[in-house]
């Protein structure tokens, strides 16, 4: 757990938790804590048996926000793109008026992001902290919304050129993965919507029209991720149409083939059959005769094949 006195962008490490329990002469105290420290902070913050229960437990949290009377609770998702796999994480938040408590099980990329933007913003209240870091969890989303649709276009590439049974199972991957997050993506546009519209006490009126622009990005998110899932099924029903000529394609190469040898194994049945006259059959050079009209036989029908497009 890390304690820091915020004022103007500048960061103070504090060393007594007790000092946080009364507001500061200028500023607000940013706790920074795992799961495990709840067990502290609960009974010094006053904080909801429910809102803690949430951050300990094990179940994926939908992202949500839950008005206390000393405190907000808020549940938003961090999300990372890493080796073709989207992950999220939660990332907790209690919301007083001289702090704000951060609470993650993993690491979150954002909260070590946020610090040159405060001091470049000067910020010294809880609730422009709360504004800056939704605003840069929102922003990850369009990253990671140009990485999803950098490997559509590549594995659409990939299919044209060189379908794999491979594909498939990235389109299906891909494909559940959009669709989960789009589940996360409403209540998640929810949550920002009231820090938008509804009228919170802890949270400055000036604030209203900076949410309604992370909320205004939100729903392009939305909208960006239900075109990527129409565009997976694009993707899937251009490596089934691939995989269709390539079987045809395929085929007409056999037929071709099959029909290249009919001709001969016509003539070889004609000498295999236990005549005594049959032309040719006694001439000294017959057999090289009969093998050289075969060949030309196979190549003319072959070149003929490719001239109509056949092969």
């Amino acid at each position: 757990m890390k304690i820091r006195l915020v004022n103007n962008g500048v960061f103070t490490p504090i060393e007594d938790i007790a000092q946080t329990l009364a507001p500061a002469h200028a500023g607000f105290y940013w706790i920074d804590a795992d799961v495990e420290d709840l067990a502290v902070l609960q009974p010094l913050f006053g904080m909801h048996d429910l809102a803690v229960e949430d951050c300990l437990s094990e179940e994926e949290q939908r992202p949500k926000i839950e008005i206390y009377e000393s405190h907000y609770f808020i549940v938003i998702n961090s999300i990372r793109f890493d080796d073709e796999e989207i992950f999220l994480r939660a990332l907790n938040i209690f919301l007083g008026r001289h702090f704000i408590i951060t609470v993650t099980k993993q690491k979150i990329n954002e909260l070590r992001s946020l610090k040159p933007l405060l001091w470049e913003q000067e910020v010294s209240r809880p609730d422009y902290f709360l504004y800056h870091l939704v605003d840069i969890v929102v922003d990850n989303y369009f990253l990671v919304g140009d990485r999803i649709d950098n490997r559509i276009e590549t594995l659409e590439e990939d299919i044209l050129m060189h379908t794999k049974k491979s594909h498939l199972n990235e389109i299906i991957g891909l494909r559940g993965e959009i669709l989960w997050l789009k589940k996360v993506l409403g209540p998640q546009r929810d949550v920002i919507a009231t820090l938008n519209k509804k009228d919170l006490k802890l949270i400055d009126d000036q604030l209203q029209k900076y949410f309604s622009d992370i909320y205004e990005n939100a729903l392009k998110i939305a909208e960006s991720f239900d075109t990527y899932r129409d565009l997976m099924g694009n993707l899937r029903e251009a490596y089934q149409s691939s995989v269709s000529n390539r079987a045809n394609e395929i085929m007409r190469v056999f037929t071709a083939i099959t029909t290249i040898f009919m001709p001969l194994t016509f003539i070889t049945g004609i000498y295999g059959m236990n005549f005594d006259f049959i032309p040719g059959l006694h001439l000294r050079m017959g057999s090289y005769i009969l093998l050289g009209i075969m060949l030309l036989l196979g190549i003319g029908m072959f070149f003929i094949f490719r001239k109509k497009e056949w092969l």
